[in-house]
């Protein structure tokens, strides 16, 4: 196994363990009296992010490694588990709506509005960078964008219905 296919790998494994995390969270989140906001979105974001890591898979496992764009995208690593680990049970792949309770204004998101969000693009970019794939890391950053606005207009409503909410 090269190392292209081995970052690949792990990287899979992340992405699939986070479906599952999202799906459980999701779950306790509803059995709570959460609500689903804008969940038409979803089946182009699941795509968009199957097609890109699909298309790593095609072009990219036989790849030589650049240690630089590899190294941004482990710190890169290291900013989602401070997501991930700020949201705690709220952390979902979908927008998900717990009335009454308080927006989370701490970690990364002390710093910004959709920090998960700003991530994500980064390691669609980035990640094809590491493996010379600059082409794909194009693309696929053009297509998240796309997906990312419709995303953060749905998200932004149901922000903006929370905030209403609360004292």
């Amino acid at each position: 196994m090269t190392l292209a296919a081995f970052i690949l790998a792990l990287v899979t494994v992340q992405r699939l363990g986070e479906l599952i995390l999202s799906r459980y969270n999701t779950a306790r989140l509803l059995a709570r009296g959460a609500i689903e906001i804008a969940p038409g979105h979803y089946p182009l974001i699941i795509a968009t992010h199957t097609a890109w890591l699909g298309a790593l898979w095609l072009w990219g496992r036989d790849q030589n490694v650049n240690v630089v764009a590899l190294s941004a995208y482990i710190l890169l690593q290291v900013c989602r588990v401070w997501v991930l680990a700020t949201l705690g049970p709220r952390w979902t792949t979908r927008i998900i709506v717990l009335p009454d309770a308080p927006l989370v204004t701490s970690g990364p998101y002390r710093y910004l509005s959709h920090p998960n969000y700003a991530i994500v693009a980064a390691e669609i970019a980035v990640l094809p960078l590491a493996l010379h794939l600059c082409l794909l890391a194009l693309v696929f950053t053009g297509l998240n964008a796309v997906v990312l606005g419709i995303r953060i207009r749905a998200e932004a409503r149901a922000l903006a219905m929370v905030r209403e909410r609360q004292p």
